[in-house]
């Protein structure tokens, strides 16, 4: 027998202990519609800026996993570009990080269309538009290519590599590949939640690239999890869950790669960890869910523009205090129009005076948690 599960007899035929995962699958299933159904109850802008949230943090934790540090404001950038958003294009982002973006959208927003290897191609391609993996030539849009050596799944810092198992020769990745997508393309009697935690682990078993393995990996199990949801807006990052516990990620695959096809274990930590990211996400998400609650509680209330984009910016990235010159700088407008703006937003109950005063008042905002009952949330505080 095999030293690694690729090469059991039994291969690629998993089983697990459906007693053992079904309490926490059934919690998992009732989380996941919890969160989709609060989030598809918002407007669309609200959706987005979830989203955008969303994503880009996707972003940068798939690419910290591997070890790789990217630029937020770049990620952001590229997310809210492609999303439509007005801050989209601000900053210029590097076509890699573009190349990460694209996938993590495409996986989400168009996951009902058919896995193939030409798709995962592209993935590939965008995520090394330079055919380089730091200071290494790799090979690009393709399947490992012959005379590389056996290739080697390690984590951690150079030279302090660690080992975790040895991927499936490129000789068979064609036939491997073929199986799986003809797998997860097609239609079987298993939850859509199960079908993700087999699929990362399938693909990440088979490792066909030189390099991007894991985040592709990580894109095909959002990619099902969009489908389990019926949903092509992300509002959890199983990503940022995976980085915050990736001693155990890694710990998990190995001790899965070298016992049998029974993957119980592996499954019941990835239902963990969505669990996790499910929870954290509702946390993370406060914010934009809390913005939801204002507009409806001031749907009948009238505010001029200056008004409306000031609020917007308080229950966002608002950085410091709100003052009567930053509101005119803000809107490029005089600083009588700008305390004419706030005196009229104190008179409706929307904002209030915070504690000291004189040349330097500053106004917070009154969350209407009950009816005017003077909750203040403080400028920027709802991110």
């Amino acid at each position: 027998m095999g030293r690694y599960i690729y090469q059991k007899e039994e291969w690629p035929h998993f089983t697990w202990n459906a007693e053992e995962i079904f309490q926490r699958l059934g919690d998992v299933r009732n989380q996941q519609g919890r969160l989709v159904g609060k989030m598809e109850g918002l407007g669309f802008n609200l959706k987005s800026e979830a989203m955008l949230g969303t994503t880009t943090l996707d972003a940068i934790k798939t690419a910290e996993i591997e070890g790789e540090k990217l630029d937020m404001d770049q990620v952001r950038s590229s997310v809210a570009r492609r999303l439509g958003l007005p801050m989209g294009g601000l900053i210029k982002s590097s076509r890699d990080v573009d190349g990460l973006v694209e996938m993590l959208l495409d996986a989400s927003v168009n996951h009902a269309a058919p896995l193939t290897k030409e798709r995962l191609f592209a993935w590939h391609k965008g995520l090394f538009p330079f055919g380089k993996s730091g200071n290494y030539t790799i090979f690009t849009g393709g399947w490992r290519q012959p005379g590389l050596g056996p290739m080697q799944v390690v984590s951690g810092a150079m030279g302090k590599e660690k080992v975790h198992f040895e991927a499936p020769d490129e000789s068979v990745l064609e036939a491997e590949m073929e199986r799986f997508l003809k797998w997860f393309n097609g239609k079987q009697a298993l939850d859509p939640v199960i079908k993700a935690a087999i699929a990362h682990l399938w693909f990440i078993t088979i490792h066909p690239f030189e390099d991007g393995n894991g985040r592709i990996a990580r894109a095909i199990a959002d990619m099902q999890l969009a489908r389990a949801d019926e949903s092509n807006q992300r509002f959890y990052s199983m990503s940022a869950e995976i980085h915050a516990q990736r001693k155990g990620y890694y710990e998990i695959l190995e001790y899965t790669q070298k016992r049998n096809l029974n993957v119980t274990k592996w499954v019941d930590w990835f239902l963990k960890c969505l669990e996790s990211a499910i929870r954290e996400s509702s946390s993370r998400l406060s914010g934009v869910l809390a913005k939801a609650e204002f507009w409806e509680f001031h749907r009948t209330t009238i505010f001029n523009e200056r008004q409306h984009k000031i609020l917007n910016m308080v229950m966002g990235d608002f950085v410091g205090k709100l003052q009567n010159n930053k509101w005119a700088k803000i809107c490029k407008c005089s600083s009588d129009t700008a305390l004419r703006d706030i005196q009229d937003l104190m008179e409706k109950g929307v904002l209030e005076k915070e504690p000291g005063g004189g040349r330097n008042t500053s106004y917070r905002l009154i969350f209407p948690q009950t009816p005017r009952s003077g909750n203040p949330l403080p400028v920027g505080g709802l991110v």
